[in-house]
Order: structure tokens, then sequence, then C-alpha cells
């Protein structure tokens, strides 16, 4: 199992929210390029970022992609990168900065554009699934749609799609444990990789995960919290 520390940006810094509700940003550090190094430093083996503001705008911040880049040239470590990547020019631009897997989420409901991008870049692609109360939700999980969570996930696979990040929105940023039982859904439903995200608190956590036989484990608020010790979770995975 992979872990994924995460670096969430809005306006160049990191933050972190609760329950996908920007309102309720909070600065978690000082700076995304040292935020990295600390990550790497702790033996990470990929970094998770996301964009806040091109989420929730559909627009990249350029403060967000120069970090981004900064961090794809400085580190010798693999960055999967979500947020307002809607275009193929967006996708484009992330894959010639060294990104290595790009997430597409609002972006990915438009299946004809999916397909375009995984006949493009393979398993450089994947979908990113924020679910509120088990529904697909959109453009920064502002905007809730009709989509089931697991419906989506048999339509992304049937695509082609190998990669699923999977964000219960009620549970992200809140330390109360992540939504094993929706996980466990939906692995039963689709062969794809799973990655868990939202609510990951502690080590504990990221043993359930592995004992599920998830590809991977996304935690952002715990090692920023100081719930979980990074170093601690990288070598459990690797058990």
């Amino acid at each position: 199992m992979i872990i994924f520390p995460a670096i969430d940006m809005l306006d160049g810094n990191c933050v972190r929210l609760y329950k996908g509700e920007y309102s309720s940003a909070g600065k978690v550090a000082e700076d995304p390029i040292l935020t990295a190094q600390r990550f790497c430093d702790a033996g990470a083996e990929y970094i998770h970022m996301v964009d806040l503001d091109g989420a929730k705008n559909g627009e990249g911040a350029m403060k967000n992609r120069r970090a981004v880049y900064a961090i794809t040239e400085k580190f010798g470590i693999p960055v999967e990168l979500g947020g307002g990547i809607r275009t193929m020019k967006d996708i484009e631009e992330a894959n010639a900065c060294g990104v290595a897997r790009m997430i597409l989420g609002s972006a990915a409901t438009d299946l004809s554009f999916l397909a375009k991008a995984v006949d493009k870049y393979g398993d450089k692609i994947a979908v990113g699934i924020d679910a509120k109360n088990g529904y697909v939700a959109t453009a920064g999980w502002i905007e809730a749609t009709g989509l089931y969570y697991t419906d989506f996930a048999r339509d992304v696979e049937k695509i082609g799609v190998k990669t699923i990040i999977f964000t219960d929105i009620g549970r992200d940023g809140t330390l109360e444990g992540p939504n094993l039982d929706m996980l466990k859904t939906l692995s039963d439903t689709v062969s794809c990789d799973i990655t868990a995200s939202g609510g990951i608190k502690d080590i504990n956590d990221i043993r359930a995960i592995k004992d599920m036989g998830l590809y991977g484990a996304i935690c952002g608020k715990s090692i920023y919290a100081g719930t979980l010790d990074l170093s601690e979770a990288i070598k459990l995975s690797k058990e």
C-alpha cells in the first residue's frame, strides 16, 4: 500500500478544509515546498496535491501551479495532482511539468472526455470520486449530482480507468476515521486500484485500510495535527 501525504493549496497557502467547506479553510503549513521536503525526509514515495482554487473555479491558480511544478522539479518523487483539471490543455500542461498522475474530478463526469483522456494518457489518468451521502459532488464539492458513487465507479472502470481516489466528503478533515463501509462496497464493485481519502486519524485507520487490501491512503489533517506519524504509517504500509 502507498501512503500519500497531502498538500492542499488555496491562494498559494497550504490549508485543510472541514467537510469540504471553503469557509473552514485553515492554514496548516508555511510553504508547500518545505512541506514536501518534510514528507520526503519522512520517507514518502508519492505526494498528493490539490489545487483548491482550481477545483472550485475551474481555473488553476498560478500560485498553486507554480508550487506544484517546483516540487516536481526539485524532488525525485512522483506527484499526483487534482483540482481544476478539466480540459485536455490542463492535462497536457500538468503532464509537461512532470506531474505523474492527473486526477479528474468534475471533468470525469463527462464520460466522453474521460475516454479521450484515458486513450491518450492511459494509467496517468485517475478519477477522484468525491461523495456526499453516497452521491458524487463536483465543482470543489459544491455541486451535487444524481450519480451514485458505485454506479459512477462502474462507468469509469468500463472506460479503462485503473485508479480511483474515493473521498467521503462528510469525513474529510474531521479525523473521525475513513468510511470503511463505503470503501469496502467500492472495492467489491470494481477492480480498480482504490485510494482511501477523508477522515483518516491515526495508525489504526492505516492498518484498517491496509487490511482491506486497498492501493493507497491519503493523509492530510492527521499529519498536520500530529495524530499520525508519517514515518510510522509508511513503515506499516510496507509490511
